[in-house]
């Protein structure tokens, strides 16, 4: 009996050890594959922290959240060409330099190399800070649609202002109008099935982003379409920070919900047809070639603004975003004012806009006191005492919630689009950034800021060091996180 049992007590200790090297080699492994792969720095030691201090959360964590896809493509390189190709009779206003400054010239160019983005003149825009005109003019753009509606959103809600633009769309697929609806999968897993069915039901074609579901949950869940675009009929586009929920108007949870998203006119538009189509062979690989990339958009004379989309997402081969922010805050010579719901910049950016300050650069930013991610806020919060220290000026949008993602650099580039300033929007994200060349809407978009400052906080360094210290405690958690949130 006694021997039996020593047998059993090796057997088991053998499996133990087994067990518990396989376990080791994989976290091991797992860690030369993140170092290997020469990420950012900062980002990679955070994972490999997360490894060694919690194998068993920080191995699912990665399966979920850490992997890369660089190397995927969105398109083929044939239906690529062909949709270039489609866009060779899109008026394409190689800008004249003369014409802009010389950082907006380095601008457009970095934009263009990074993304092929080509540059538009000639282009309209109208600029909305709250939901309830958006969607006013939205829903009526919507009625008066007659060829197709190709429409993108990260969110699209089935409560009261979601039903409505449902039931336009429905209504407009009977009367023979194409219309394409595509929806982030995670961005509305809250989203009764029955919603988007009813939608297809009515000859609505509708396609959820990435699929979330068993098996290919831990490959898809990281990374999510955050983009907000429609189209209709080639000739009037949005773009901007706005989902189709009630919130937008309402405010939700908070007073005001305070946002930014722009109509657009003019060759721009063939840009977010192009950046649709993309997005959509993705989910559909059989290209819907018709009608999805405007041949001659309107030119709008009056205005002459020039625009460039620049898209990013997790299978660029650069950050694309990121990049151009970093030129355009290195290039600002007298002010930098931005916009934004999560403040949790790449070192290179943080590092930018710090220099620029100390370089008697007026540098602006704006963030809510109150967010809807009580963890994103804290992680937001702790960049605050260094960028107070260099000269940056922090506002807090007292209101309600600032969703709006802007940002104005001295008096001709302004930008408008899906993307936060954080890592999350910067490296996992498929997002969109319109870029706009324009003194008059410059001015426009910094009336705008400078309007959101009086129902602000304006922070000083003395008074926000006295904060609990049980919230320096959450926010030096959360900055530890914030590479990989």
């Amino acid at each position: 009996m006694e021997e039996y049992a020593i047998a059993e007590y090796i057997n088991f200790s053998l499996f133990y050890w087994i067990i518990t090297s396989i376990y080791a080699i994989t976290i091991l492994s797992v860690v030369v594959v993140i170092l290997s792969e020469n990420r950012n720095p900062v980002k990679s030691l955070a994972w490999v922290t997360i490894l060694l201090l919690l194998p068993a959360a920080g191995l699912v964590l990665y399966i979920f959240f850490g992997r890369n896809i660089k190397n995927k493509h969105m398109i083929s390189r044939r239906n690529r060409r062909r949709l270039k190709r489609s866009n060779i009779n899109v008026i394409t206003s190689d800008f004249e330099s003369n014409t802009l400054s010389t950082e907006s010239v380095q601008q457009i160019n970095l934009t263009r190399s990074l993304k092929g983005s080509y540059y538009y003149n000639r282009n309209g825009i109208k600029i909305y800070t709250d939901g309830k005109s958006k969607f006013e003019d939205f829903k009526n753009d919507l009625k008066n649609a007659k060829k197709h509606i190709n429409l993108q959103y990260y969110i699209f809600e089935d409560d009261a202002i979601g039903s409505e633009i449902k039931d336009i769309l429905i209504a407009k697929a009977q009367e023979g109008v194409k219309v394409r609806v595509m929806y982030d999968h995670v961005g509305s897993f809250q989203v009764r099935n029955k919603f988007f069915k009813e939608m297809e039901k009515g000859g609505v074609m509708t396609h959820p982003f990435f699929k979330v579901s068993v098996p290919l949950f831990a490959t898809r869940i990281n990374w999510r379409n955050h983009r907000k675009i429609c189209i209709i009929d080639g000739e009037i586009g949005y773009i901007g920070g706005m989902n189709i929920a009630d919130r937008y108007i309402t405010g939700g949870i908070f007073p005001t919900w305070r946002d930014t998203h722009i109509r657009v006119s003019g060759p721009i538009i063939s840009a977010l047809q192009y950046s649709f189509t993309v997005d959509w062979n993705f989910l559909k690989p059989t290209l819907a070639q018709e009608d999805m990339v405007a041949s001659q958009p309107p030119i709008n004379d009056t205005e002459n603004i020039g625009m460039q989309l620049l898209t990013s997402g997790p299978t660029s081969q650069w950050n694309n975003i990121a990049m151009v922010y970093l030129k355009a805050i290195s290039n600002a010579k007298h002010s930098i004012l931005i916009q934004t719901p999560y403040f949790l910049p790449t070192e290179s950016l943080l590092k930018a806009l710090q220099s620029a300050a100390l370089a008697n650069i007026k540098v602006r930013i704006m963030i809510p006191r109150n967010s809807d991610s009580k963890i994103l806020k804290y992680a937001s919060y702790s960049y605050i005492t260094e960028c107070l220290k260099s000269g940056i000026k922090f506002h807090l949008y007292d209101a309600g919630m600032l969703h709006s993602k802007t940002i104005i650099i001295d008096d001709e580039l302004s930008s408008v689009g899906s993307t936060n300033f954080d890592f999350r929007s910067f490296e996992h994200n498929f997002e969109c950034s319109l870029f706009i060349y324009s003194h008059k809407t410059n001015a426009q978009m910094r009336e705008i800021f400078n309007d959101d400052i009086k129902h602000c906080t304006t922070l000083n360094i003395n008074t926000w060091r006295k904060r609990p210290i049980l919230q320096k405690a959450l926010e030096s958690i959360t900055r530890l996180l914030s590479p990989i949130l």
